[in-house]
């Protein structure tokens, strides 16, 4: 299917030239009827030479202006409609500006009441306004013969549409059907549309109860097309023009958008932005004289590469085109910092974020360019600089906690300017070190050279005296406070049995072999004549053992022996 929209002034014969093309007059209201004047968005479709084509008919009277953009918006053929008795007028001047806005480049005139008039002046002043424009190189017809030819080969010139694109439906149409509930109405530009998908609308998930295209009952609709949908968990008061239906979590609603001006002429700070069906007002913030900063009354769903345009609705005016640049625009509350932006947006697009979540990018609109990692894409580039980084924050991490036992990941992800955790495995994978228990060390890592030598000094008292631990003041005088205790536990040169009490790394397994020797049950005090030691070192090597299972705890306070540790 093809969806072609009519433009031109009002009382230039739209209606009436889709009547003739379709068999179907597209005003549908009582009041359009009456008073002879489109007011709301009129369809009719028909064939041609086994073509189907969609018409979207609009008004053109200047009240009507943001419902013709609405109609518009998403469709991207024009038949733009110029009486020869009238000639060109202020409609058909605000009509081609906001095609022009729009970018809109696949077009046909038409040259209406030519039983009235010469059409060779009205056809001048065509070729006049339409020079400089997108719609430039559209052609002209002045009978139907000319018409329904120049139609058919206007289809031939529109692009494919992308069947595998993400559904985004502007909506421009909703009522009720009486039995079958709340229905929209939209022209779908891209993806495909089927019964029983799910749907999101305003942040909630709703479902496809039915489908139309061109009056019929379809189970899927591919773009481009128009097309009804019955929808099933959305009330009717909930959903109007400007509304969208979307693929469920691909797309960011967005409140800031940084855009390029197109065909742009006085800008006022407030302005509304059309895009699609929707009519939203904006503040502008120009950035230099290309490209400017949209804040949005409302967040819409929009990609980079979307077009739109900024309208001045007290003056009557198109004021600029605008193409999408980024729905994720970096704070601008430096100095500076709005020039900087301007410079990089006159150069195109900016990059895409070197860390983002495939997700982000596929809604942003952005191309998932770089190297995957789980959900993430990287750039290849920032990746390299983020490893070598990350190495050298490690090594100077390391000389300031000699005895730690590793640099804590979030650590890590904070000086490398990783946006997740999660990445910091792969970033480290290869470097030579290791992850474990949340810190990143070094394998195997040895104590620094005088904490190697202060528990040598423990080790040699211990050789002699197994189960006499040091004292916390000798402790002290040889430079082994907590952490370098626990930098001795950790790497197995001592075991710790209580706070400031650490034996031998074999300290268990000797014991279980010296309380072997007593009898069954042994009480506190025989276990600690026999280990030859104190009570501060007693009791909590015995509760250690009974954590082990190595020793039982009896209601009497003795304990038996049960077997050796694991």
């Amino acid at each position: 299917m093809f969806v072609i929209a009519t433009a031109g002034h009002v009382d230039h014969g739209k209606s009436t030239l889709v009547h003739r093309l379709t068999g179907t007059w597209p005003d549908r209201l009582a009041e359009e009827q009456r008073r002879g004047l489109t007011i709301d968005l009129g369809f009719a479709w028909t064939e041609l030479d086994g073509r189907r084509l969609a018409f979207v008919d609009v008004p053109g009277h200047e009240r009507f202006v943001a419902t013709m953009l609405a109609g518009v918006g998403p469709v991207p053929a024009v038949l733009f409609v110029v009486a020869a008795d009238e000639g060109w007028m202020p409609q058909s001047a605000e009509h081609l500006a906001a095609l022009d806005a729009l970018g809109v480049r696949h077009g046909l005139v038409m040259i209406t009441k030519t039983d009235l008039a010469d059409p060779s002046p009205a056809i001048e002043q065509v070729r006049q306004a339409l020079s400089g424009t997108s719609l430039a190189s559209a052609p002209v017809a002045t009978t139907m013969a000319e018409l329904r030819s120049g139609l058919v080969a206007l289809t031939d010139e529109l692009p494919p549409p992308d069947l595998d694109a993400d559904v985004r439906l502007w909506v421009d149409r909703a009522f009720t059907v009486r039995g079958a509930g709340t229905v929209v109405t939209g022209t779908l530009a891209a993806g495909v549309l089927r019964v029983g998908d799910v749907l999101e609308h305003a942040g909630e998930r709703v479902s496809v109860r039915g489908l139309q295209s061109l009056g019929e009952g379809r189970h899927e609709v591919p773009a481009v097309a128009r097309v009804a949908v019955n929808l099933r968990g959305l009330d009717r008061a909930r959903v109007g023009r400007g509304a969208t239906l979307l693929t469920p979590s691909a797309w960011l609603p967005t409140v800031e958008v940084d855009v390029r001006l197109r065909a742009a002429g006085r800008l006022h700070r407030e302005l509304v932005l059309h895009i699609g069906s929707a009519a939203v007002p904006v503040h502008v913030r120009e950035l230099g004289r290309r490209a400017a900063r949209l804040h949005l009354a409302k967040p819409l769903p929009l990609r980079v590469g979307d077009v739109g345009l900024l309208r001045d609705p007290g003056e009557h005016r198109i004021a600029a085109g605008v193409e999408i640049l980024d729905v994720r625009p970096p704070a601008l509350d430096r100095r500076g910092a709005a020039r900087a932006r301007a410079e990089e947006l006159a150069v195109g697009p900016p990059r895409p974020p070197v860390f983002a979540q495939a997700a982000d990018l596929r809604a942003m609109g952005v191309p998932a360019s770089g190297r995957r990692i789980g959900d993430w894409v990287v750039d290849e580039q920032a990746w390299a600089r983020a490893r070598a980084s990350a190495l050298s924050e490690f090594e100077d991490w390391s000389a300031r906690h000699p005895v730690a036992a590793g640099m804590p990941m979030e650590t890590v992800r904070h000086d490398t300017g990783l946006p997740a955790t999660e990445l910091v495995p792969p970033l480290i994978a290869g470097t030579g070190l290791e992850i474990a228990d949340g810190l990143v060390r070094r394998p195997g890592a040895q104590l620094p050279e005088q904490v190697e030598r202060a528990v040598d000094i423990v080790a040699r008292r211990l050789a002699k005296e197994p189960f006499r631990a040091p004292e916390a003041d000798d402790l002290a005088r040889w430079g082994l406070g907590t952490r370098e205790l626990a930098a001795a536990v950790r790497t197995g040169r001592l075991v710790r049995i209580a706070e400031g009490v650490v034996l031998g790394p074999d300290a268990l397994e000797r014991a279980v072999e010296v309380l072997s020797g007593l009898p069954r049950p042994f009480t506190v005090s025989e276990a600690r004549r026999a280990l030859g030691t104190t009570r501060r070192v007693a009791v909590p090597l015995l509760e250690r053992l009974d954590a082990m299972r190595a020793t039982r705890r009896n209601p009497d306070g003795t304990r038996t022996l049960v077997s050796k540790p694991d």
